[in-house]
């Protein structure tokens, strides 16, 4: 049986991760993965060395704290890979553990491929000196990252972004289908519904939740049909979340679907920086971007983000603020609540941006990125 390496540790990879196995299953492939993923994965035959839900960590503070778990995660994939020479690589996302992973597998002879690559083509990009170096292709997600990487003489080949298998379109363009499913889950049709997206990791979770809920108090003072929905993330449980909303009083629901059913129900989004943001994007809800680290690793984000003026990536995708986006200090309930009700007293201002956002599905290419993946897989796989 052909064994094949994946480090899905980041939420949204661990999606697209699944969705490659869940292809491969349908086909009747006989293909062992092995490597970082979810539960899901699991369920699917994954053989987790590493568990997601444990590697998502952001910052250096972070990493520091998580240092030796991700070390020994690091060293057990080296030492199994070398053990059972995969086929390929296929690494998302998570750069700096997963190019340190490049060199090491390089050396092995094992070729790499890197899948969700890291945005170097906005920031941090002498990173792509490192990708050039030790990963035989990417698999980029945007037409425009295809010149970049032609220019660094890195092989690449586009194949779309795979979140658009996931939109059901009734989500998107079917008034009486968003009525309908909202009253299903208890919205009535007068009520404001704010959206909350903490993030997907811990310490995203700690830094930018109770900040949301803070936000959310100060706009409910003043609409009282104000409803609070709380989108938990993949990698954390209901209870998780629960834990923060022991002395939240305003009418919320508190909802673990797919991402996409939840954010249908929302009138407005207030988000982390992240995928999420590009969800929320291809549903056209008007959204608040927030980030919040650590002072240092605050710092030393600033320092390493040279060559853009945004870091939401619907704003990064578009080339212009088309959404208001706050990081560090500039993040403060008050600040963001105002930011938030632009979208409830100014229908032209959120009109206008429902528009711009309407445009994000053209830099995204066509359905069928997963299946574009697992056909240029195959060149490795069956070799």
């Amino acid at each position: 049986m052909d064994q094949v390496l994946f480090v899905a540790a980041e939420a949204s990879s661990v999606t697209y991760a699944q969705r490659i196995l869940e292809t491969w299953k349908k086909q009747g492939r006989k293909i062992h993965a092995f490597g970082v993923g979810s539960q899901s994965m699991e369920d699917l035959g994954f053989e987790r060395l590493g568990k997601s839900e444990e590697m998502a960590v952001v910052g250096a503070v972070e990493i520091i704290n998580h240092f030796s778990h991700l070390k020994a995660v690091f060293n057990s994939l080296v030492e199994e890979a070398e053990k059972r020479r995969p086929k390929v690589a296929i690494v998302m996302d998570y750069p700096e553990f997963n190019l340190m992973l490049s060199k090491k597998l390089h050396a092995l002879g094992i070729p790499v491929v890197y899948y969700i690559s890291p945005h170097v083509w906005a920031w941090r990009k002498g990173r792509v000196k490192t990708i050039k170096k030790y990963c035989k292709e990417v698999f980029v997600l945007f037409p425009f990252e295809v010149p970049f990487y032609q220019e660094h003489g890195v092989p690449c080949e586009f194949v779309g972004h795979p979140l658009l298998d996931e939109i059901d379109d009734r989500l998107t363009d079917d008034k009486e289908y968003f009525k309908t499913h909202r009253n299903q889950c208890g919205i009535r049709d007068d009520e404001i519904v704010l959206g909350l997206m903490p993030g997907s990791r811990h310490g995203e979770l700690r830094m930018h939740f109770q900040i949301q809920l803070d936000a959310a108090r100060i706009l409910a003072r003043k609409y009282p049909t104000l409803k609070v929905l709380i989108l938990t993330a993949p990698t954390f449980s209901k209870e998780q979340m629960q834990d923060y909303l022991e002395d939240f009083r305003l009418p919320y629901i508190l909802m673990k679907d797919e991402p996409f059913r939840m954010i249908h129900l929302v009138d407005m989004m207030l988000v982390a920086s992240g995928t999420a943001t590009l969800q929320v994007g291809l549903m056209k809800k008007p959204m608040v971007i927030m980030y919040r680290m650590k002072w240092l690793t605050g710092i030393m984000a600033k320092m390493l983000v040279r060559g853009t003026k945004y870091f939401g990536l619907v704003n990064l995708i578009l080339g212009r603020e088309a959404v208001p986006e706050r990081f560090q200090s500039e993040v403060t309930p008050e600040k963001i609540a105002a930011l938030l009700e632009r979208y409830i007293v100014e229908p032209e201002y959120k009109a206008s941006v429902i528009n711009d956002l309407a445009q994000i599905r053209s830099y995204l290419g066509d359905k069928g990125a997963t299946q574009r993946v697992v056909n240029a897989l195959d060149k490795y796989i069956k070799a």
